[in-house]
């Protein structure tokens, strides 16, 4: 295949997601290496992308971002291509970069977005209103009426829209999904989400005042729950609580308002049936222990008319004791970084490059005339337009939490909204 149909993408975000770099140097969790670069390097590779470039805030960050994706994944993977166009330069500090890094690209090309959740938005929509592809990572972004706004600009402009949810292609969970089908209707859904206290560490400069724990974490296991009720069932009420007190005390110190644990409490009412209305518990915490062996605890239980789903994806039944540390459970289902043995970087069946090639598959499809963007709502995928309840959920979530109230889901025409 030619350059000129390889994908050239832009990555927005410079990083725990993207390189495995935050703050304080290099990630302590379970993607020590990112997940975003190291996928789109490997994809590089195989000949499905050309150019990339990644943008941040901070110019000053990239040399030793540079260092450590040499030292990581160059000098660890063999014939692994790290070389990106950065944005802004690196004397400078410029919120605004993504638009100049974005004014850099040709419509057809594609942008990535893993950015603090209250940026979500403006990137995507200024990089859909001059025909990129995009994704962006979950939540979507913070509010419905926006949701709305992008699923219009991507038909508008004829581009794929995808949003990162990557649980949908854990193969426990697309599969415990089908086996759904046969149980009936839904009765009762939760779930439960939750990452180390270290963590607020890595999101203090946007923990609590540019969003929330329900958004950043829940939104996983909601869309899961949105994604199995899909034409069956929708959500009509929402009620949030929050547990305070750890977040925003030493060593952490996040804003007063920062919540520890969130729970939202969800009425769902059957589409095919008038009596049957289900529940949905969704809880989501970033103040768990610092050792329990897992960065991300993750469990969800479906009770329905003729059976249930108990899911622990925390625990694989996979191991390792460490004398200094003690237990931990990996996850190479998600990324597995160690090498094959010719040397090469070996993770292509990981969900977590899956949701990515996914996206640059569907993009690329679009770009040579054989897909429609709309093709892909019909396939399960996590489209724009397929992950408005989730969107919905969250929201309603919010404005519960902030003016201690029921919140109601409705649907106005074609349009949902909040009331």
């Amino acid at each position: 295949m030619s350059d000129a149909k390889k994908l050239n993408c832009l990555m927005c975000g410079t990083g725990e997601y993207t390189t495995g770099w935050t703050p304080s140097g290099a990630s302590k969790s379970d993607k020590k290496i990112g997940v975003v670069g190291l996928t789109l390097f490997d994809l590089r590779r195989l000949g499905k992308v050309n150019k990339l470039s990644m943008v941040g805030v901070n110019g000053k960050k990239f040399p030793a971002i540079r260092e450590h994706l040499q030292a990581n994944i160059a000098q660890v993977y063999k014939d692994m291509d790290i070389s990106f166009d950065a944005f802004p330069g690196e004397d400078s500090v410029d919120p605004a970069a993504y638009k100049l890094a974005i004014d850099k690209l040709a419509p057809g090309d594609a942008v990535i977005i893993f950015t603090p959740d209250n940026t979500h938005y403006d990137i995507a929509k200024y990089a859909i209103e001059r025909g990129m592809h995009v994704l962006v990572t979950k939540p979507a972004v913070q509010l419905l009426k926006h949701h709305h706004e992008l699923i219009e600009l991507a038909k508008k402009n004829n581009v794929v829209c995808f949003v990162e949810h990557h649980k949908r292609f854990d193969p426990v969970y697309s599969d415990a999904k089908a086996k759904a089908v046969a149980l009936g209707e839904c009765n009762f859904f939760s779930a439960w989400m939750s990452q180390p206290k270290s963590q607020l560490e890595t999101f203090r400069a946007w923990a609590g005042k540019d969003s929330d724990i329900s958004f950043y974490l829940s939104s996983h296991h909601i869309d899961i729950h949105c994604w199995i009720m899909q034409g069956k069932a929708v959500p009509t009420r929402v009620v949030a609580s929050a547990a305070t007190g750890i977040a925003t005390s030493e060593p952490y110190n996040c804003v007063p308002q920062t919540e520890d644990t969130i729970t939202l409490l969800v009425d769902w009412q059957s589409l095919k049936s008038e009596k049957h209305r289900s529940t949905a518990v969704y809880t989501a915490s970033w103040t768990a222990p610092l050792k329990s062996g897992v960065h991300s605890a993750q469990h969800w239980y479906y009770m329905a008319e003729k059976g249930e789903i108990n899911v622990d994806q925390a625990h694989r039944g996979y191991d390792v004791v460490y004398d200094e540390s003690g237990k931990a459970y990996f996850n190479p289902f998600y990324m597995k970084y160690s090498p094959s043995e010719s040397g090469h970087f070996d993770g292509q069946r990981g969900y977590g490059y899956v949701s990515i090639e996914k996206f640059v598959d569907a993009a690329r499809g679009v770009n040579a005339g054989t897909n429609k963007p709309t093709d892909f709502d019909a396939h399960g995928l996590p489209t724009i337009s397929n992950t408005i309840l989730t969107t919905a959920i969250l929201h309603a979530g919010r404005v519960s939490l902030d003016e201690k109230r029921a919140v109601f889901i409705k649907q106005q025409g074609d349009e949902w909204v909040l009331e």
